[in-house]
């Protein structure tokens, strides 16, 4: 009877040892597969990706365009800039000629107010020989004064004020300083030895002055 059991297990026992072989078999293979196909994915990753000849060939002829591109933008921006050179020179020049002219036609306007001042100077003296009395000499003579002080003025140029003024150093020049009686007459002009002018506010000429002390 034991023989018998025996005769019946061992075929079953085999057969299951070999089926556990195979299946671990099976499951090593899938393992080995799973681990190679890790490796080459970790591989895959840490492998540089080089460009193909193509995608090479492409990548020098956009970067030939962009050199292309900002060789003109360059060339725009120079032609430009010397055009803008060209005419501030030209505006340069002729804003000179213009302050030039300009200059030229106000000293025109000036001396031409003046020869007319040289006109009654000349008709006064040849005058002065057939005169009756000085009177009449010294009458023309304030005339033509009065006519040169009147175009100076229509020049800008005007007469400074002096005497009764705060003394300043820097529109008067103090030629003496005398002692004065009254104490409002200290620290200001008493008299004025030369007179002096200024053109459009600016002092041409200092007047000289005495100051009280």
């Amino acid at each position: 009877m034991a023989c018998r059991y025996v005769s019946v297990w061992c075929p079953i026992l085999l057969y299951n040892n070999r089926l556990s072989y195979i299946v671990m078999k099976e499951k090593k293979c899938t393992n080995d597969h799973e681990a190679q196909e890790n490796l080459q994915a970790e591989v895959d990753e840490q492998t540089p990706v080089c460009d193909t000849p193509s995608e090479e060939t492409d990548k020098e002829a956009g970067e030939t365009d962009e050199m292309t591109s900002l060789k003109q933008q360059y060339d725009e921006l120079k032609d430009s800039y010397l055009r803008l050179m060209a005419e501030y020179d030209n505006f340069r020049k002729r804003t000179l000629k213009e302050k030039a002219e300009l200059i030229k036609s106000g000293g025109e306007r000036v001396v031409t107010g003046f020869l007319e001042i040289a006109d009654d100077i000349e008709l006064a003296i040849s005058n002065i020989n057939g005169a009756t009395s000085m009177e009449g000499v010294k009458e023309g003579v304030e005339l033509i004064h009065s006519k040169f002080m009147s175009t100076m003025k229509s020049q800008g140029v005007v007469e400074i004020p002096t005497i009764g003024e705060e003394f300043d150093s820097e529109r008067y020049e103090a030629v003496a300083m005398v002692p004065v009686t009254e104490p409002e007459q200290k620290g200001k002009i008493i008299d004025c030895i030369k007179k002096g002018y200024s053109l459009n506010d600016k002092v041409i000429r200092h007047p000289k002055v005495v100051v009280g002390n």
